[in-house]
């Protein structure tokens, strides 16, 4: 019998502890009739069920409203309702349009377009799947029966009959959702408007015996997937989809957790190559991989940028080549440092510069991300130690010896042996980057300069953004043999997300990226593995093309197994602990 007593329903809550088991936050799309903002009690009771806390988020077209919600819930849920106006898609209305929910479509594209930014799992069911490819680039038919004419998509029978069949892409997450019920599944129908064009984000997973699209999910290896069909309607047979979101939201809120509580480094980013262009880093800049807004989205706490040079060709000078007017090498590297202190500078509450990992460490708890300073192509220094030391005391914490090209330093992976190695005054610039605790870098450097490196260096050496030679037979990448070497003598490799150094028969993914970090832990051991991801230099592959996606990066690492103690050590320990070690060396 129900009891009315309220100590009765408190005492085992206040005998517990903690009074609250956390279950993941669900965000719930309300729709909207006449004055009232509304929710069909199957979502959030199959939420609930599914082990989710259902959230109806109301139809509030305001941007402060929206992140703020968004920064609280750990997935979004995109519920059914009346038709997408066509004038989204730039569209006159056809005759067939049925009613159109205004009150709703604003709001709902610009939470989908934020949530997406942010990683945000979601699942959009029948409107929500159209909400879903209007937002993301993609497009709606306003009525798809003068296309098909085959199939009756809006069923007369009850909302919880089946009354037809879809088939299911193999290999799709709906399909893994679905395994046990075989590549076909009955749904009920409810709708004439349907996606007929997924756009550059979502692929189509599930269509209707007569075409029509009736499952999509992220191309970008991403927590969203869409249904046409109402799966809340359907019990045991609709959970599958609500569990799914449940679990990736739960996943979601465990890589926020760590986001938030440790160093996240990427020790390679070549933004500055941007900066003739004029780009903005306090905007969302197209133009670019990592800006504020994208570090705040992936929860990023630090990055090394660089100063990229390139090695001239035969006859030409590096004056003659830079991208800004400048009298040599080393004016361009301070020109470039100038331009990144001038962009901390310009944003002292959100960004500053560091040199060191304790400064880097003091930045994150005061809730402020973190640029770093390298150089890429020791060219920058003219040949002269001086120089370098003039380098090392503007806060450099690492120089790349060389490029696509040999130089005075050392022979390149993509030059010609000069020297057959590290150069007489390549030893000299390493043993005073070692004198001056900063590391070397070896990515871009001939195997025979790597391993006269290992040997030259009094401190371990580094591999700022290079990946394995095993996956992808690129000069560029590392050998096995190199990468043992490199763990045995206390060095770090960071894996890069360029497409060319992660496979070369096709277009990479971050699954690509993954099986290399997966491999070079497997060489070197997790204490010797990091992330160098090369954005704007070309790196950036679909699920980890720029800084947002850093989130989505370790949401992937923890789907494979990978514990806090691990990611703490790829996402920057390792990199973090050289750093100190080479820094503390300085004379």
């Amino acid at each position: 019998m129900e009891s009315y007593h309220i100590e009765e329903h408190l005492h085992p809550i206040y005998t517990r502890h903690p009074e609250c088991r956390r279950r993941p936050l669900i965000g719930i799309t309300a729709n909207h009739e006449l004055t009232d903002a509304t929710l069909r009690d199957k979502y959030y009771e199959l939420v609930a069920e599914a082990g989710g806390t259902p959230v109806i988020i109301p139809p509030v077209p305001d941007a402060d409203i929206i992140m703020s919600t968004l920064q609280s819930i750990d997935a979004l849920l995109l519920t059914g309702g009346a038709d997408i106006n066509p004038l989204w898609s730039g569209e006159q209305p056809l005759p067939s349009l049925g009613h159109v929910n205004g009150r709703r479509d604003l709001a709902e594209l610009l939470t989908v377009r934020l949530a997406y930014n942010r990683q945000i799992p979601m699942l959009g069911i029948c409107r929500g799947i159209q909400t879903l490819a209007t937002a993301l680039g993609g497009h709606v038919a306003q009525d798809i029966a003068s296309a098909t004419g085959v199939l009756k998509h809006s069923q007369d029978a009850d909302r919880d009959v089946t009354t037809h069949t879809v088939t299911l892409t193999d290999g799709s997450v709906l399909a893994s959702i679905f395994g046990g019920y075989g590549r076909q599944i009955a749904v009920n129908s409810f709708h004439h408007q349907a996606v007929d064009a997924c756009g550059p984000q979502l692929r189509v997973t599930a269509t209707a015996p007569d075409g029509t699209i009736e499952g999509v999910e992220s191309a970008c290896h991403k927590p969203v997937l869409g249904v046409q069909w109402h799966p809340e309607w359907l019990g045991a047979d609709g959970l599958p989809l609500f569990r799914w979101l449940v679990d990736e939201a739960a996943l979601f809120a465990r890589a926020k957790a760590f986001h938030r509580s440790h160093v996240t480094l990427d020790s390679h980013c070549d933004t500055p190559m941007f900066f003739p262009k004029g780009i903005d880093f306090g905007t969302r800049d197209s133009h670019i991989l990592v800006d504020l807004h994208k570090m705040d989205d992936g929860l990023q706490a630090a990055v090394t940028m660089v100063a990229y040079l390139e090695q001239p060709k035969d006859g030409k000078t590096f004056s003659q080549i830079a991208p800004l007017p400048v009298s040599g090498p080393r004016a361009y590297a301070d020109l470039i440092f100038d331009k990144i202190q001038a962009i901390a500078d310009a944003h002292p509450q959100h960004l500053a510069l560091a040199r060191t990992p304790s400064e880097l460490e003091a930045n994150r708890l005061a809730g402020k991300h973190t640029i770093m300073l390298g150089i890429e192509n020791g060219q920058a220094i003219e040949h002269s130690i001086d120089n370098l030391r003039h380098f090392a005391d503007r806060g450099i914490v690492y120089m790349t010896l060389c490029h696509n090209g040999d130089n005075d330093i050392c022979d390149s992976a993509r030059g010609t042996a000069t020297w057959g190695g590290v150069s007489p005054f390549g030893t000299e610039v390493i043993r005073a980057m070692n004198e001056l605790g900063v590391m070397v870098d070896l990515s871009h450097g001939a195997e025979k300069s790597f391993y006269d490196a290992v040997e030259m260096s009094s401190q371990p050496i580094v591999c700022s953004h290079s990946s394995c030679r095993a996956l992808c037979d690129h000069p560029r990448n590392l050998t096995d043999d190199q990468m043992r070497l490199l763990a045995r003598t206390g060095g770090v490799m960071q894996v890069t997300a360029y497409h060319g150094f992660l496979r070369l028969d096709g277009e990479a993914s971050i699954l690509n990226f993954l099986a290399h970090l997966d491999h070079a832990v497997s060489v070197m051991g997790v204490e010797h593995v990091g992330i160098g991801t090369d954005f704007d230099g070309d790196g950036g592959v679909p699920g980890l093309a720029d800084s947002s996606e850093l989130l989505n990066l370790t949401r992937h690492l923890m789907r494979r197994r990978y514990n806090d103690h691990d990611l703490q050590l790829i996402w920057g320990g390792n990199w973090l602990r050289l750093m100190k070690q080479v820094q503390e060396n300085r004379l």
